[in-house]
């Protein structure tokens, strides 16, 4: 009888565990419909394989002995322009080897060009002109 019980118990412990690991997407106030699109769209497509702290993301190794093939690039730490978001947008990245092409299209992909140009590298150290 014991035993019926902890089942549930483990159940239900899994799933709060589950939604303990989830974050809320934090924009700047005011932010425009299509960024906030991109926000979105880059947390349920993205975020898996990046990191980014604006939608919550973890998907990004932080150490190097941790680092699976599938990690792509931290966007807290590394700027992204617009042309080069869509870029990796149509061709699975800039190495071809992991991220599918065209994991989004039209107005999704400018969207989360548009949200990731805007959000990316905000902890990278300022540019310096050259």
């Amino acid at each position: 009888m014991a035993r019926r019980a902890v089942i549930p118990l483990l159940a239900v412990a899994a799933l709060l565990a589950a939604g303990c690991g989830s974050e809320e997407i934090k924009l700047d106030k005011g932010e425009s419909q299509n960024v906030s699109n991109g926000a979105e769209l880059f947390s349920e497509h993205c975020s898996g394989c990046h990191s980014l702290d604006a939608v919550g993301a973890h998907g990004s190794s932080v150490n190097a002995g941790d680092k699976e093939t599938t990690d792509g690039p931290n966007f807290n730490d590394r700027r992204e322009d617009r042309d080069g978001v869509l870029y990796a947008i149509r061709n699975g990245g800039f190495s071809g080897a992991i991220m599918p092409e065209n994991i989004l299209t039209g107005q999704d992909a400018e969207d989360v060009a548009d949200f990731l140009s805007k959000y990316a590298g905000r902890n990278a150290p300022p540019a310096t002109g050259g």
